[in-house]
Order: C-alpha cells, then structure tokens, then sequence
C-alpha cells in the first residue's frame, strides 16, 4: 500500500508521527512525506532549511517533500495565521506537481495537531488523486481556538466551523486521539458512524549515551526533588498555574520544577521567574529526543499540565504516553479524559486543571510518598503503556483501517 502522509510537522521536529511513519515503512507500507519546512518551537527554521523554494529528502527511507512555508516566529499571533496560510496554499498548489512522475497512490492520510485547518490542502490532493482520505485528529477545532485565546471573534469560529466542516465530509475515516473527541467530532459529520477511537503512538527512544549536555543535567536533578515538565511552553499548558505553584513551593527548598523545551512563552517564563525571584524554577532549554530517556530517568516525577477548558478536557496530551512509558510517577495539573488515563493507570496524582494551590499541594504529596512507592507507581504506568498504547499493535490497527477505506472505496456502488 502507498501512503501519502500530509502533515505541517514532521523530522526534525519532534513529534510523534515521526517513529509513527518509520513503524509504518517497517510494516512493509511505502511512505512518502509532503510536509513544510521545520520551525517548530522556536519559531525560527532549522539549520539548512530556507522558506522559500521546494525540497526534498529522506527520513529512514521515506522521501520527504518540502514546500514553501513562512515560519511562525515568536510570540506573534499574525505569524501563526501567517505560518499556517503558507503551508495550506503551498502544499494544495505546488504538493501536487511534487508528486508527478510517482507511482499511484493508495490513500492519504493526514496528521493534524492544530492547525486541523492543514488538511484542507489534503482535500484538494486526495480528489486529484482520486483515493481516500483520512484524517487523525489531535485537537478539537474550532473548541480550542478560544480555549488558547487565539480566536474569540464569533464569526471567524464560525468560518472556522465551516471549514471543519468541509474537511469531516470529504474523509472517508476520522481517527481521533482521545474518545473524549468522537461525540464532538461525530457532530460535525455528514456519517457519524466514520469516526473512530485511535490514540497517541509513542515509540520509546532506546536509551543511549545522552549529550554531555544532558548527562550533567541528570546529575543537577538527582540532588533535589525534581518534578519534570518536558514539551512546548505555550498558551494550553497552564504555564501560569505551574508559575503561581512554584511560588507557593519557595518554603520547601528541596523541591524544583524543571521545564525541559522552548516555545511561545519561553521569553515569558523567563521574565516571571526573574520578577518573583523563583530558584526552584528551572529553564533548561530544548534537548533531543535521544536525551530524554536519561531525563526522565533522573526526574523524581514527571509533569503535565493543561488549562482549565472543556476543550482540553477531552484532550489526552501526547506526553502522557511517553510519561507511561519512561515508567516515572506522573503529577498532572488537568481534567477529563487524560486525568482517567493517569487515575486508571494508578501512575500517579492528578489535581484540577488551573488550580496552583491544588498543584503545589499535589507535587508536595509526591515528595512525601515513599521513594518504593513512587518506583512503583511508574512501574505501573509502564505496564498500562504496555496494554494500551504499544506501538506494534497500533499500527497494525492503523493499518487495518488505510485498507478498510481503500476496500470500501473499490466496492462498486
């Protein structure tokens, strides 16, 4: 089977369809990539990359096709739109001539964290192609766009709505990330019926020699209690009520808060720890995914937070199943459907979304639990990993659903 993967993020970007398109190519698909330039989360391209012109290039085998696309900057909400436009126009206008001269197509399938806007251009590709289309859902639009504060104008949502629309009628299957997502997805559709539960692949990383960078942050975490927060610093992760937290967690000097990345609010970050004085909040920066297993490994817990919103509320952040499988306690500061996943899984403590007080007191909790217990409690979130999430089989499930809609679309009518 020939898949055309759509996505605006990919390698080098750190995202979990990356390990999800190489697993793909070990199962025997032939994948090819049309994708933009990398920016993400800084905003800025990465070394070697320009904005303008076509590309192309290999990730483990797969051919990579790169359009045009204005990067997002920083801190800049008509960067966003402006990022997002480029990658639409330039993947629905110039995608299709990259493609020429390929064998046929069986199915394209799109991976679509915010903006889901990005699979319009997947539309246009998958009716030239004449082959289906499918969409994996990783946020809800348009409910997150006022939940991030980015869009609160009624009839912008409303066009918004429109255009999601469009994009649920021309699918052929809709796979979303949490089940908390079907009923509002299923609403949008013209066949409720075609939208399915598929969660968030993680691939574990096979713990190597970690950067030198790295390693001496290992040795720093270890000499305290270190909650760590690992992932993009932006406007859904509450970074507010993780702020307000570590003000109130000033008295107990054995415990720090480390973020592990960078994104929009990183500038802000800095300015807040500078303005309250707060030493036991620690900015370290990006590292690469090949690192984290030695962070998370010397993390006393590890940290997930989201806003207070019902939109994020049925939202399962991807980090949750690489917290299971790093086999860390988790302290989560969230509502609804990933605060389940942690409550069942028994690997950790879960508080309210946007409640500091609730947050400091539940990080405070982890300290006071015994270290075999808290050993315990990440064994437990790896078995459920395990269980629930193990890649081999997910793609074997995503496989099974690329060939039911290229078979339905066969069968005659």
């Amino acid at each position: 089977m020939r898949i055309l993967l759509v996505t605006q993020y990919f390698w080098p970007e750190s995202f979990p369809i990356n390990d999800l398109a190489r697993l793909l190519r070990e199962h025997g698909l032939d994948v090819t990539v049309l994708t933009g330039k990398p920016n993400y989360p800084s905003g800025r391209l990465f070394p070697g990359y320009r904005a303008t012109g076509r590309m192309r290039e290999i990730f483990g085998g797969i051919p990579v096709l790169r359009v045009p696309l204005i990067p997002r900057g920083q801190s800049s909400r008509l960067g966003l739109v402006l990022n997002y436009l480029s990658f639409i126009v330039s993947a629905g206008t110039l995608g299709r001539g990259m493609l020429r001269g390929q064998p046929p197509f069986d199915v394209v399938f799109v991976y679509a964290p915010s903006p889901l806007l990005q699979a319009l251009a997947a539309v246009r590709l998958a009716r030239l192609l004449e082959v289906p289309l499918v969409v994996w859902v990783q946020d809800l639009w348009p409910e997150s766009l006022p939940a991030t504060g980015y869009v609160k104008n009624a009839l912008l949502l409303r066009l918004v709505t429109l255009a999601v629309k469009r994009i649920y009628r021309a699918c052929d299957r809709i796979l979303v990330q949490s089940r908390a997502f079907v009923a509002p997805v299923a609403a949008l559709t013209d066949q409720p019926d075609k939208v399915r539960y598929y969660p968030n692949l993680y691939q574990p990383n096979v713990k190597s020699a970690p950067s030198a960078a790295a390693a001496e942050l290992a040795e720093r975490l270890r000499l305290q209690f270190s909650v760590v927060f690992a992932g993009n610093l932006g406007t859904a992760q509450a970074l507010d009520t993780v702020i307000e937290a570590a003000r109130r967690l000033r008295p107990h000097r054995h415990v720090q808060i480390v973020l592990v990345g960078s994104g929009s609010l990183s500038p802000w970050l800095a300015r807040q720890r500078e303005m309250y004085q707060l030493d036991n909040l620690v900015l370290v920066g990006r590292f690469e995914a090949s690192d984290m297993p030695t962070i998370f490994d010397a993390a006393s817990a590890l940290l997930v937070t989201l806003s207070a919103d019902q939109s994020f509320a049925l939202t399962v952040p991807s980090k949750v199943q690489a917290y299971l499988a790093a086999g860390r306690p988790i302290v989560a500061s969230l509502d609804g459907e990933a605060a389940r996943i942690i409550d069942e899984s028994g690997a950790g403590f879960c508080s309210i979304a946007g409640n500091a007080e609730a947050l400091a007191e539940t990080i405070l909790r982890m300290t006071n639990t015994s270290r075999q217990e808290r050993e315990t409690m990440g064994q437990r979130g790896r078995i459920f990993f395990d269980r629930n999430f193990a890649s081999d089989h997910l793609v074997r499930e995503l496989e099974t659903h690329l060939i039911e809609v290229v078979l339905a679309r066969k069968k005659p009518k």
